[in-house]
């Protein structure tokens, strides 16, 4: 069997990076904003991300329509500035299970020949 990939748009295919911020949204739920998800990115996966590489991923998972953002109030806690929150839509879900999917697929398919590589360690 053969895994086919639909695409709902153009441009719409996920990098390892994107994969990780809407799952990290995923995860975090109603509390999904810039600096949870950068925390989380980091606590998780022990990667430091800047806010320019995150803001630039979070734009273009909104542009592909996979998360949407809301404003959330102002506190003066942060100077009066609001904070950002962002949830996944039904195309970022549908993103996701392909993604996961895809793997699967490919990691059953490999299960044979990564033993194969285990055994010659």
């Amino acid at each position: 069997m053969v895994f086919k990939i639909e695409l709902y748009m153009k441009g719409t295919n996920l990098g390892e990076f994107q994969e990780i911020v809407l799952l990290i949204i995923l995860v975090l739920d109603d509390n999904a904003y810039g600096v949870s998800i950068r925390e989380e990115i980091k606590k998780r996966m022990d990667r430091k991300i800047s806010r320019g590489a995150l803001h630039a991923a979070l734009s273009r998972l909104e542009d592909k329509g996979y998360i949407q953002s809301s404003q959330g109030e102002a506190t003066p806690v942060r100077g009066g500035r609001r904070k950002k929150y962002y949830t996944l839509t039904k195309y970022g879900v549908k993103a996701l299970e392909k993604a996961r999917e895809l793997r699967e697929q490919l990691w059953q398919e490999g299960h044979t020949a990564w033993q194969k590589l285990a055994f010659k360690k």
